[in-house]
């Protein structure tokens, strides 16, 4: 599985080699990888053994040894990675500007920050999960790895590794392999033992095994069976870690249960129940929870529903690809069939632009018209469901087809008012044109349901009817134009000061589309208004502008929004359509902010992920299972009866 050694110590010829020793623990990683010169290691464990728990550690070591231009450590989940239609460069350069935005801008040689740092040898990545590659994928993955030569650190599990390297029929080159080893029961003693309760109780006195003294006491468990099986399912410091949550840190709990032999039949048994019993424990009130509200965590999430939601975004990762492990909020949702997310992008659009409009007509129809209230009303409901549904229609056409090129994504900008650069400039024209024209067909498609439907019914106002309607098309087409124009002007790299989180990054885009709310009302509503105020009059120039100006931020900046930003199919998907169906709890970012700090999940950049891949993977199974069980209870209502 390894190079050969004179490859990795980079010897001329015939030089004498002196092996490096690389034998250690967790608190030398950084130290030995310093011992090989090629700057490439590969680090081998099984599932659960600290793989993920050593990258960190050796980033972090790493960084506190650095000196100035030395490479910079930097984590990739490499799951996420296809080999195929990526290339290694172009990937990382794309990691690196979805984590930290403010990489996006351009140096003097036109290349981006993030491209320049990595093509200038300042980033050493630490590629984290080789084994999580779909299998037909880590070969390729190898081979592309192999070639590009970087300095780097791969983890993987060994059986993944050794079977890419057969496929390849040749090792990652210049690369140093270690090995991480399972843990024993020395191990055990010299670590669980240290978390049992500082104060037992009288049940801890019984010495029947009730803390993790007792039950690894080798005169009490010398040849029990029991021991055998807890030995061989606790090798790993995942499991250790899951085995303290449940025990050490549950004093209601007695470690001695696992040693039964009848309830945990073999090692794989106790690893099912720490899984399934990690959740729980860690979502169940604590002390200070119970008797000081000011030490509650937000949200009511109890352990039963917080196991379902997450249950949904473990199936959710699942649905996407066996490859992903980012929760990123913007794909919230998107396991979903592409025609389920129309639907409910295009009802909420429609939704959005019909009660606006029907709004908006109200004051026109009665300070415009000699019409009374009653006819206003009636005319404001009806053109409020058929602009509606031609709104609804429209946006959800334009959803559909922009989702299936690619996956909507939060740009890496904040909106600036500023003259541009070239390439914001370029960018501007090219949406100027985009904007007019979808601004004239819109508007043409309003006119026809106004004249086609409306007006045959005997509810025209009188106000753009006929002729006078096409009047509409020209300005409502430019302002749609510099709408889009604009938008693309104003757009900004993020400040490097900015501090990217989650959160951080939602936040700039939900501010992002606040801007294109208020572009849009200016825009139309100026625009408008200045067309009225010349052929009607300056006061209901203002008065149609005014109702214009609202329409178009509340009615097409919000559709706009729900069917061209990230923030609004977050907004239609995660915060409306799934909490309004259980899947998942109303404030999302807040529950996975929690669920991070409670050792749930991690955060990795811009996104999160479960903690481990087997609990992500029993969290999916078991939402599977509780789906599958619903579902046979509504096929087979008679079942349970029986």
């Amino acid at each position: 599985m390894a190079d050969q050694s004179a490859n990795a110590l980079l010897l001329a010829p015939g030089e004498a080699r002196t092996e490096p020793d690389l034998s250690g623990d967790l608190r030398r990683v950084a130290e030995i990888y310093r011992r090989v010169p090629s700057g490439r290691l590969v680090v081998l464990g099984r599932a659960g053994s600290g793989k993920s728990i050593l990258a960190v550690r050796f980033a972090l070591d790493l960084l506190d040894a650095r000196t100035r231009n030395e490479r910079v450590p930097m984590i990739f989940s490499l799951g996420a990675w296809n080999p195929t239609t990526v290339t290694l460069r172009d990937w990382l350069i794309g990691r690196l500007l979805r984590d930290y935005p403010h990489l996006a801008r351009r140096v003097p040689s036109g290349k981006t920050l993030a491209a320049d740092l990595l093509d200038d040898d300042l980033v050493l990545p630490v590629l984290d999960g080789f084994d999580e590659l779909a299998e037909d994928l880590r070969a390729p993955a190898l081979e592309a790895l192999d070639l590009s030569r970087l300095p780097l650190v791969l983890t993987s599990r060994p059986a993944e590794f050794t079977t890419a390297v057969r496929t390849a029929h040749a090792p990652l080159a210049a690369a140093v392999v270690l090995k991480l080893r399972d843990l024993d029961l020395d191990d055990l003693r010299g670590y669980l033992p240290r978390t049992d309760p500082a104060f037992p109780g009288p049940a801890e006195t019984d010495g029947q095994g009730t803390t993790w003294e007792a039950v690894l006491d080798p005169a009490r468990t010398a040849e029990s069976a029991g021991r055998a099986n807890l030995a061989a399912a606790l090798r790993t410091p995942l499991m250790i870690a899951l085995a303290r949550t449940m025990y050490s840190d549950h004093p209601e709990r007695r470690p001695g249960e696992l040693l039964d032999t009848a309830r945990f039949p073999d090692p794989e048994a106790i690893e099912e129940h720490l899984l399934a019993g990690f959740v729980p424990a860690v979502y169940r009130p604590r002390p200070t929870e119970r008797l000081d509200p000011a030490h509650r965590r937000p949200g009511p999430w109890d352990a039963e529903r917080a196991e379902r939601w997450l249950g949904h975004l473990a199936d959710h990762l699942t649905r996407l690809g066996r490859e992903r492990q980012d929760i990123t909020w913007w794909e919230v949702g998107t396991g979903m069939s592409r025609l389920s997310r129309t639907v409910i992008i295009a009802v909420l659009a429609g939704v959005a632009f019909g009660v606006t409009t029907a709004i908006g007509n109200l004051p026109v129809d009665l300070v415009a018209t000699a019409h009374s209230f009653r006819f206003a009303v009636v005319r404001g409901l009806l053109v409020g469901v058929l602009h509606g549904l031609a709104a609804g229609t429209l946006f959800g056409f334009v959803y559909w087809h922009t989702s299936a090129r690619a996956t909507l994504r939060p740009p890496p900008v904040r909106m600036r008012l500023s003259t541009g650069t070239p390439t914001t400039r370029r960018n501007a024209r090219t949406r100027f044109l985009i904007g007019l024209c979808g601004g004239a067909a819109g508007m043409a498609l309003l006119i026809l349901v106004d004249e086609g439907m409306v007006a045959a019914i005997g509810l025209a106002d009188g106000q753009g009817a006929g002729a006078a309607g096409l009047l509409f098309i020209p300005p409502i087409a430019l302002s749609t134009g510099l709408v889009f124009g604009l938008i693309a002007l104003f757009e900004a790299p993020v400040r490097t000061e900015s501090v990217v989180s989650p959160a951080d990054l939602l936040h700039i885009d939900r501010r992002n589309v606040a801007y294109h709310l208020l572009t849009w009302a200016l825009v139309l509503g100026i625009g408008v208004g200045l067309l009225n105020g010349i052929v009607y009059g300056p006061l209901r120039g203002f008065e149609v502008g005014l109702v214009f100006g609202l329409e178009a931020a509340f009615g097409a900046g919000l559709s706009y929004g729900l069917s061209l930003t990230a923030w609004g199919q977050w907004v239609a998907l995660a915060r409306i359509w799934l909490p309004l169906t259980g899947q998942l709890p109303w404030a999302l970012i807040a529950f996975l902010d929690d669920a991070h700090q409670r050792g749930v999940l991690r955060q990795v950049g811009a996104v999160y992920q479960f903690r481990h891949a087997w609990i992500q993977s029993h969290l999916s199974r078991s939402h599977q299972q509780r789906h599958g069980l619903r579902q046979r209870r509504r096929d087979h209502p008679m079942e349970g009866a029986r």
